[in-house]
């Protein structure tokens, strides 16, 4: 394939077609400052060649603008030449599957057309690079030139053009429209722009990803650059994902396995466009918090209070000052102020600059990740000289200490584009609205990602296992089940398993419900009697599990486009009532398993609740620990797994009632 940076840094270019889009190309290309040729092609326009044939060279990139059927044919021919790569415009390929029943099969026409050469697309909008000035794009844009900063690549060409025109002093560097990703991903095009010295951190929006394997080798990639990775991904509502299948022929997945894949990955996720442009500036001018942990000082015990509380909800930490900290303040502010943090430090100091930078250099210490000062300027026609010395004051404080700093606005529009480009010169964040910045400062402390997901692969159509064969699959894995017989004659065998028992009709998918379970029977005739009110010819005969602390739910999903997502937590009939659970990626860890169930809101049960035994709380690892090598041994095949409920007791954790759906040959 030809390197995609002759596709986005090119020397020559061509336009194919003509109309408003076309023409709008060669005027935003120059606006960017492109100074090789520009090689327009229509076949009755007097300034355009007529053909691909008639170029004076081979162009190194090429913006196709023509209709869906002649974009594949010029596509060949752009190829066939030697042409580095092009940007596809055209819509009504796969994305318009529903609508146009040849979509999915021209798109591949249209692959096999480009051959070795690059496409972008279809169904996009092309890319913008302010560091080459060059754009291959039929609209407005709001990039300016820079020397470096971040890419953005994205599947919505709009979203794109609306990022672009952020007034909030983010360097952007290029971006990037990846369309239907036909043949060039996101993973792809990503790579490409963090293999730039000049790209800083990459921002990514997300409707749906295409290549898991590609995706997960572009975060191990960043990792290795050390380049931070900010994810905004859509599909937490129905409506959204439908939206990304029509709109660009991708596969949402869950929000759910969307959120545990990144984590696994150490991608930054925000949940905002506003939030990504935030996080985003704290990519480029410190790569990266320690932790969530920081300090933070204004003039107003309103905005302190404000900080704290939307801290609190986002899980940012404000650290007791220290017998230093507070010292180091007592000396630069008087006897008259409150130290804590978040701090008031009231209007003593305003307008004295170095009582300023005394006091900002105080606040900081060997475990905050970084110093935030709330600042909102007055309005523009206001003078606020009072205002910029407190950005000098913070500006000298980063250079004296090395410090990571930001400004922190209550609202977006406290920070005037012209201070925030100030800041990230002085390498100092400017952050636009508190709430956002909190956000982003969350994001920013996403911590390394961990172990590679296991892929999962295409499978056939889905049987569901019987409880009983599903429970010696999992228990060949290490998985700890009930001793149990399978029985036409429950009371007969009940004695062999012991007293009390459990009594489950089998064939039934809802057992619970169509009254199918029968709990603690002590004797054959309750044996008996209950088997008689069971809608069931055969039956599950089992050990009675006592003695249990907690009933736990381990699910396991596979989830095409984000891998094996693992679900721990409340289990029993509550589970979907109640929903206290955590996601993770298949395989985790056992320091991500433990991590995880202390993250649930039943944890104080589980480690021992007023004066109570906890669960054996290793045990209970290591059940999840045998699910998970159950999938990982069949992931050809495994759909789901589900155990519910895992009786967790001070001794044991065994498995209840178990599910497996497959797929395959298995």
């Amino acid at each position: 394939m030809e390197p995609l940076q002759r596709l986005f840094m090119p020397k020559s270019v061509a336009v194919i077609g003509g109309g408003a889009w076309c023409a709008a190309v060669i005027r935003q290309c120059r606006a960017t400052g492109f100074t090789g040729p520009i090689w327009p092609v229509h076949p009755t326009r007097a300034e355009a060649f007529r053909s691909v044939a008639d170029l004076p060279g081979v162009p190194d990139a090429a913006f196709v603008g023509v209709n869906r059927e002649l974009t594949v044919s010029v596509v060949a021919e752009l190829s066939a030449m030697g042409c580095g790569g092009a940007v596809c415009f055209a819509a009504g390929f796969r994305e318009a599957s529903v609508e146009l029943a040849d979509g999915a099969a021209l798109q591949e026409r249209l692959v096999a057309a480009a051959g070795r050469m690059r496409i972008l697309g279809p169904n996009c909008y092309g890319f913008v690079n302010a560091l080459d000035h060059v754009s291959l794009w039929p609209d407005l844009h709001g990039l300016v030139p820079v020397e470096s900063g971040v890419a953005i690549v994205g599947q919505s060409s709009n979203v794109l053009i609306n990022l672009t025109m952020q007034r909030r002093g983010l360097p952007i560097a290029a971006v990037i429209a990846a369309g239907n990703q036909a043949q060039v991903s996101m993973a792809d095009i990503g790579r490409a722009m963090l293999d730039d010295p000049r790209v800083t951190a990459l921002g990514l929006h997300i409707e749906g990803l295409t290549d898991l394997p590609a995706f997960a080798a572009l975060a191990a990639h960043a990792a290795d650059l050390r380049k931070p990775v900010v994810v905004l991904k859509v599909g937490r509502s129905a409506q959204a994902q439908q939206a990304a299948v029509s709109h660009t022929a991708s596969l949402a997945g869950s929000d759910v396995g969307a959120r545990a894949l990144f984590a696994r990955l150490g991608l930054w996720q925000v949940d905002s466009p506003t939030e990504l442009l935030e996080a985003l500036k704290i990519a480029h001018v410190t790569g990266g918090l320690a932790s969530a942990r920081v300090v933070s000082a204004s003039c107003s015990g309103g905005e302190a209070s404000i900080i704290a509380d939307l801290g609190l909800a986002q899980g940012v930490a404000f650290p007791p000052l220290g017998p230093m900290q507070q010292a180091d303040l007592r000396a630069a502010l008087g006897p008259r102020v409150a130290l804590a943090n978040p701090l008031d430090y009231n209007t003593y100091i305003w307008d004295d600059g170095p009582a300023l930078a005394r006091t900002f250099a105080a606040m900081l210490g060997p475990d905050v990740a970084l110093g935030c000062v709330v600042l909102d300027y007055p309005r523009a026609e206001m003078p606020a000289p009072a205002w910029d010395k407190v950005l000098d004051a913070v500006a000298q404080v980063r250079r004296d200490t090395g410090h990571p700093m930001a400004i922190v606005s209550l609202m977006a529009e406290g920070l005037p584009e012209a201070a925030c480009r100030r800041l990230v010169a002085d390498g100092v964040v400017p952050l636009c609205g508190m709430a956002d910045a909190l956000a982003a400062i969350r994001a920013a402390a996403t911590p390394p990602g961990g172990a590679a997901p296991l892929l999962p692969l295409p499978g056939g159509p889905a049987r569901v296992v019987g409880e009983a064969e599903a429970k010696a699959l999992l228990a060949a894995h290490g998985l700890p089940v009930p001793r149990a017989r399978r029985t036409t004659d429950p009371a007969a065998v009940a004695a062999e398993i012991g007293f009390p028992v459990v009594l489950k009709g089998e064939g039934i998918a809802h057992k619970t419900e169509a009254g199918a379970v029968a709990l603690n029977l002590r004797d054959a005739g309750a044996v008996a009697r209950a088997a008689a009110t069971m809608p069931a010819q055969s039956f599950l005969v089992e050990e009675m599990v006592t003695g249990g602390i907690a009933e736990l739910l381990i699910g396991v999903m596979k989830d095409p486009a984000h891998g094996f997502v693992l679900t721990l937590g409340l289990g029993g009939v509550l589970t979907e009532l109640l929903r206290d659970t955590v996601s993770l990626i298949v395989p985790a860890s056992e320091a991500d398993l433990r991590a995880a169930l202390g993250q649930l809101r039943i944890a104080p049960l589980l480690n021992g609740y007023r004066g109570k035994p906890g669960v054996a709380l290793d045990a209970v690892i290591a059940a999840i620990m045998a699910v998970q090598a159950f999938v990982t041994a069949h992931a050809a095949a495994v759909e789901e797994v589900e155990i519910n409920p895992l009786i967790a007791t001070p001794e044991r954790a065994v498995a209840a009632d178990a599910l497996i759906r497959m797929g395959g040959t298995e």
